[in-house]
């Protein structure tokens, strides 16, 4: 009990409700996002390319979403940004629900991309608000894995009460962000918080991450081979779940398993993974994580039972667990002092990865079917390696130039 109090005294009230909010987001969205494109095959009459290219879209908006959201946030404010940004998320769950129109789908998708990308960049940024320092970076892992234990949670409930990727579902998730942008809005009134617009920390424009981005090889090579791990992993639900449904007996509970065995994967394991890398390079790590995910998509197009997929998950999720802080960590390392607003940015666009994913796998599983997918995605995965190679290369050579004398 005093471990409990002492955590509660620890951090401010309201991050204790964005944590707690958190878990009951991912806990829902994991009941009906993972489906969305089941829902839209059952509902509209639209292929699997296109709808591929409709939830896809989201992500891709959501890559510009942080700069859209400064400017916002100049004109509304931080605390105001963050409850429209939910209201506008339930809106559009509510719009998956009622609209079949591929144009106002495509339209609710991108607005939802956005708005995403506003809440989760000024949730971010109201817990490092709100807690001192020396707890930021445990206040940030309490966040990350509130997210994984309500994905861990979320699609056994839902299939066990058969709601997931159902119109429940997306009801329930509608429901959850309307009464958490409620609760958010009476307790920034209640401690009367009054957060400054504007951050300290750098200011970014689409123009200067572009042209961080040409003048430096390093980082262009890693935020291409980011791209190619993005579409590999970041959207995998999508084309899993499509495939799944429509070449496996039982493929929905199945897929409901396997999404909550990766979330409790990274739960159980990303700690102890994580602190057995470090011993390891960066570039190490991320070419373990693209091979575990080569190996994990191969068991994919080969696997014909549940025990297949299942293995296959767990060795891909492992993969993930390599990859995702390593790449991060690896743009940090070539940031140069006072750019790192600026290169932070740029790895944004690695976000594209997660409309290209949908997209082009909606279309060779139309074409070729769920075998060619996985393994052409496997391909993909490899092939990262050699821009980080590359990149790593060059950015070492670039160093070293740096450090030797001039003559």
């Amino acid at each position: 009990m005093q471990k409990i109090y002492r955590y509660i005294q620890a951090y401010h009230p309201i991050v204790h409700v964005l944590m707690l909010g958190t878990v009951f987001i991912s806990f829902t969205s994991s009941m009906s996002m993972p489906f969305l494109a089941i829902f839209l095959g059952e509902t509209t009459p639209l292929d699997y390319a296109t709808i591929g290219f409709i939830i896809g879209a989201g992500p891709l908006a959501g890559t510009l979403g942080s700069f859209i959201g400064g400017i916002l946030s100049d004109f509304l404010g931080r605390t105001r940004l963050i409850v429209l940004s939910l209201l506008i998320l339930s809106i559009s769950f509510l719009g998956f629900i009622y609209t079949k129109n591929p144009f106002i789908l495509l339209f609710i998708s991108i607005l939802r991309g956005l708005a995403a990308s506003f809440f989760n960049t000024i949730s971010k940024a109201l817990t490092g608000d709100l807690t001192p320092e020396t707890k930021r970076v445990r206040a940030f892992s309490n966040r990350y894995l509130a997210n994984n234990l309500g994905y861990s949670l979320g699609p056994i409930f839902g299939a066990l009460l058969g709601i997931s990727g159902g119109s429940i579902a997306f009801f329930l998730t509608t429901a959850v962000y309307i009464v958490y942008a409620l609760l958010l809005f009476i307790l920034f009134r209640a401690y009367n918080l009054q957060l400054a617009t504007e951050s300290n920390e750098e200011k970014i424009s689409v123009s200067q991450v572009l042209r961080t981005i040409r003048s430096d090889a390093a980082l262009f090579l890693f935020i291409l081979g980011g791209v190619l791990l993005m579409t590999v992993y970041g959207q995998i639900s999508i084309s899993l779940s499509q495939y799944l449904k429509s070449y496996l007996t039982d493929g929905i509970q199945l897929f409901s398993i396997l999404m909550s065995l990766n979330a409790s994967t990274v739960l159980l394991l990303q700690i102890p993974l994580t602190r057995w890398s470090e011993r390891f390079s960066l570039f190490f790590r991320i070419a373990l994580g693209s091979i575990l995910l080569t190996v994990g998509l191969v068991g994919f197009a080969f696997s014909s039972n549940w025990f297949g997929f299942i293995l296959s998950m767990i060795i891909f999720t492992l993969g993930e667990i390599l990859v995702i802080p390593a790449e991060y960590a690896q743009i940090d390392e070539i940031t140069p002092k006072g750019m790192r607003g600026t290169y932070y940015g740029a790895q944004g666009f690695t976000e594209f990865g997660n409309f290209i994913g949908p997209w082009m796998g909606g279309i060779i599983l139309a074409k070729f079917g769920g075998p060619t997918l996985f393994l052409t995605l496997a391909m993909i995965s490899l092939s990262s390696i050699i821009f980080f190679f590359k990149g790593r290369k060059l950015y070492m050579s670039q160093t070293s130039n740096m450090k030797s004398p001039s003559i």
